[in-house]
């Protein structure tokens, strides 16, 4: 399972991937709660539902390097097909393809989950 994150970055590096991550995930959730405020429910919310979970996800930094493949393609999909300005969802796009290449860092559940173990002898 270690193959699939990049590093595990403490200190400065894992205080900016936190900070990254937070980001993300915030705008995620409120990109999500702003166009269920604004339009009846139908199925063309979809993506932005699955954005908010997905987005919830990252926050906690749970299965950072699935879900950020999946933002950065959902974002990049929404980006495509929705009318209007696409620079948000280009942003989260890369913000979440990011995430998914660096890693999530030592402030993670993935970190505890499947980072290096220390053995006392």
């Amino acid at each position: 399972m270690q193959r699939l994150f990049s590093t595990f970055a403490n200190g400065w590096p894992g205080v900016g991937l936190l900070l990254q991550r937070i980001l993300t995930g915030t705008m995620l959730v409120l990109c999500a709660i702003f166009r269920l405020t604004n339009t009846s429910v139908s199925t063309s919310m979809l993506p932005q539902m699955i954005g908010a979970g997905a987005g919830l996800l990252l926050v906690i930094g749970l299965w950072t390097p699935l879900v950020g493949t999946l933002i950065a393609i959902l974002e990049l999909w929404m980006a495509w097909t929705e009318v209007g300005d696409p620079s948000i969802p280009i942003m989260l796009a890369t913000l979440g393809g990011t995430a998914a290449m660096i890693g999530p860092g030592a402030w993670s559940i993935d970190a505890r989950l499947f980072g290096r173990k220390h053995i006392a002898t």
